[in-house]
């Protein structure tokens, strides 16, 4: 609870208080150093970034909207009266950064502080008087008001912010609070705010500005400050203990991005992309309401010492309703190279003609010892070498082919997706880099022979990025195997680190293309058979980002082809068709991944009235649970009760009950895809052989 909750307080606290609020709310003014970073960071953007940049009046009235976003992106503080006063602003951004005369856009901040410290003062009296809200009638509330026009007049945002709190209060409700909880917790909410707000500092409010400035241009360039690129350094090293999980800011909400393979939350298996936190508490004590934080302070919340346990109330992504969370624990530790090493296994599969070993190589992330290697160790460990020690071993047990699972495959150190690819071919191009002046570098294998030639499918999914993408996608252009799952993130660009005067800005330099010419930005690797996904493409990936750069070609290069895989491909997906139609699991994705789609389109607007908002809320929740009681049923399993138990089910040891059926069966299923490749293949070779 924020200090302002407890009624015991000192009069030292107070005063304390008091003077570290009256100081906050002086108007802020750029300093002389974040002028002179301004400029800095419009130059870089002009002439260093990968994109054409032109700083003039068409781009500072994006970059304008984008301020206005960063700062309200609900609609919710700012009238049009508000915004239209400053509109004068709005081709001025391109002179500001150039001149360093950033002060009218402090003022645009000071305005919408004042609205939102007077909205959090409203709520805070509306508390005080009392919540005596009576859920019937037919109000709802609109989920998202990114697109919503200004609010006409402070009277409109008072209806607004009534919606706001009586949906707030109901959620808490339907949760099973009583009166004073709900209030005690709504406090603590808007007083967090309120506190955090009066403590803002002109450091604070430039980086909001830099952050619309970059963000125009694309969603992977912005601006550091001292502290941020302190904290950038740690997440580089992999040395932060925490819990393994990126995570972004989703309007109020904070949201998981990813997870950090090998790390705590990954092997707990109680995250998945898209869930969004919405409390944080330690081992013991209280837990922490979360909604409406900054990104950084619940950042600071869930870090901790090594060994020690986080508790996190969770919203699953598919939840249709903030109510339905559940609380997880994960411990914290480091992220170590070993937990991140390629694993390889052999499954075994029935078909008519006998039993089939397939080798299965996991490779978690492309990585490298990068100390052991400057320091000339001849054993320093890579994807690489690690890879190829798990291709010898499964060759001396006697596999017919392998599956290379990038699933969640982040990417990593480019130089390895280069050398990995060299494994499967005997030499050739990798990848082209182009920079921002439009030269293109070719990098490539050189090192003849192949550590394996037999067959090979590469399995992927929306969380395949970057380095993973660029081996997904050479593998496919040789036709040296199939790539089979989902369409990867899209992430084709290049980021280097460049120091400012003050702080740092990471800048996009460079894009990734395909040996045939096509980029794997935006886009990503569109698989020879696509499997159904449960991850929302448009809430995670390259495309679900606000000005992502496009996708486009450049010349491809000459390269040998090792195979010719499209023959196949309609036989291939009919078998594939045949198999998974009658899966339990596979029917279970299809129809789960058609319904998150659905509920998310029809879900606009939340209802007000608590029968009604329970009844749309079980419907939903009836629907995803019927979904999956019908596939438990086909394994042969117990049914659920509740459709959210689905998530982290254990049994009486503690052990998972089972893998997710996303996990298992796709690996299944490639394997199959495998062995049917495999077939086709010397069929037609036996058929046109001389």
């Amino acid at each position: 609870m924020s200090p302002l909750a407890h009624t015991g307080r000192s009069m030292a606290v107070l005063a304390g208080l008091l003077l570290t609020a009256g100081v906050a709310l002086a108007q802020p003014e750029p300093t002389d150093a974040q002028r002179q970073v301004a400029t800095e960071v419009a130059e870089s953007l002009r002439y260093g970034h990968y994109a054409d940049v032109s700083l003039d009046d068409n781009w500072s009235r994006q970059a304008f909207g984008r301020y206005l976003d960063v700062l309200d992106g609900q609609r919710a503080f700012l009238t049009e009266q508000d915004v239209a006063e400053f509109l004068p602003l709005e081709e001025q951004i391109d002179d500001a950064l150039l001149d360093g005369e950033l002060s009218p856009f402090f003022a645009l901040y000071q305005r919408y502080h004042e609205r939102a410290e007077a909205r959090f003062e409203w709520l805070l009296a509306r508390l005080d008087e009392g919540l005596d809200f009576t859920y019937d009638g037919q109000q709802r509330l609109e989920v998202d008001r990114e697109d919503a026009p200004w609010a006409e007049s402070t009277q409109a945002l008072d209806e607004l912010w009534t919606r706001r709190l009586k949906n707030a209060a109901l959620t808490l409700a339907i949760s099973d609070q009583d009166d004073e909880q709900i209030t005690t917790n709504l406090r603590q909410r808007y007083e967090g705010q309120l506190n955090r707000l009066r403590q803002t500092k002109p450091e604070d409010v430039f980086g909001l500005l830099m952050a619309a400035v970059t963000s125009t241009i694309d969603p992977h360039s912005e601006y550091l400050s001292p502290r941020q690129g302190e904290s950038f350094d740690i997440q580089m090293r992999l040395s932060l203990e925490g819990i393994g999980a990126l995570l972004q800011a989703d309007g109020e909400y904070v949201k998981v991005s990813s997870l950090v393979p090998g790390g705590p939350a990954e092997r707990a298996g109680v995250l998945e992309p898209a869930d969004r936190i919405v409390g944080v508490g330690q081992e013991e004590g209280e837990m922490v309401n979360v909604v409406g934080m900054r990104l950084d302070e619940v950042v600071e919340l869930i870090r901790g010492p090594k060994g020690s346990v986080v508790r996190l109330d969770v919203v699953p992504a598919q939840a249709v309703d903030m109510t339905r969370s559940k609380e997880v624990q994960i411990t914290r530790d480091t992220v170590k190279l070993e937990d991140q090493a390629a694993q390889s296994e052999v499954i075994e599969l029935e078909r008519d003609d006998g039993t089939h070993r397939v080798g299965v190589i996991t490779v978690p992330t492309f990585y490298v010892d990068f100390d052991a290697w400057q320091a000339g160790e001849e054993d320093y460990r890579s994807t690489t070498r690690d890879v190829a020690k798990e291709i010898e071993s499964l060759q001396e047990q006697g596999i017919e082919g392998i599956v290379l699972d990038l699933r969640n495959n982040g990417g990593g150190a480019l130089q390895e997706a280069n050398s990995l690819i060299g494994l499967f071919i005997d030499r050739g191009p990798t990848v082209q880099v182009r920079d921002a002046r439009g030269r293109i570098s070719l990098y490539g294998d050189t090192e003849t022979g192949a550590a394996y030639d037999g067959p090979l499918v590469v399995l992927v999914n929306r969380l395949s990025a970057s380095a993973s993408e660029i081996f997904a996608g050479a593998i496919q252009d040789y036709g040296r195997g199939l790539v089979v799952g989902t369409p990867t993130f899209g992430k084709g660009t290049v980021q280097t680190l460049n120091e400012l005067s003050h702080g740092e800005i990471k800048l996009t330099r460079a894009k990734f293309y395909r040996i045939s010419g096509e980029s794997t930005q935006h886009r990503g690797v569109e698989p020879d058979i696509i499997f159904p996904s449960l991850i929302d493409p448009e809430l995670i990936g390259e495309s679900s980002l606000d000005n992502a750069l496009d996708w486009d070609t450049v010349r491809s290069v000459q390269y040998r082809e090792y195979g010719e895989p499209w023959r196949f491909l309609e036989s291939l997906r009919d078998r594939h068709r045949q198999r998974t139609e009658a899966h339990p699991n596979f029917r279970y994705l299809e129809q789960q991944a058609e319904l998150n789609r659905r509920m998310r389109e029809e879900t606009t607007s939340l209802s007000l009235n608590r029968e009604l908002r329970q009844e749309e809320a079980e419907a939903q929740e009836a629907e995803q649970l019927a979904l999956e009681n019908q596939r438990r049923e086909a394994l042969g399993l117990e049914p659920l009760e509740e459709w959210i138990d689905a998530r982290g089910e254990e049994d009486e040891s503690g052990e998972e009950q089972e893998e997710e059926p996303v996990e298992q069966v796709q690996v299944q299923e490639a394997a199959q895809i495998l062995l049917d490749y495999a077939q086709l293949e010397s069929n037609f070779r036996f058929a046109h052989r001389d």
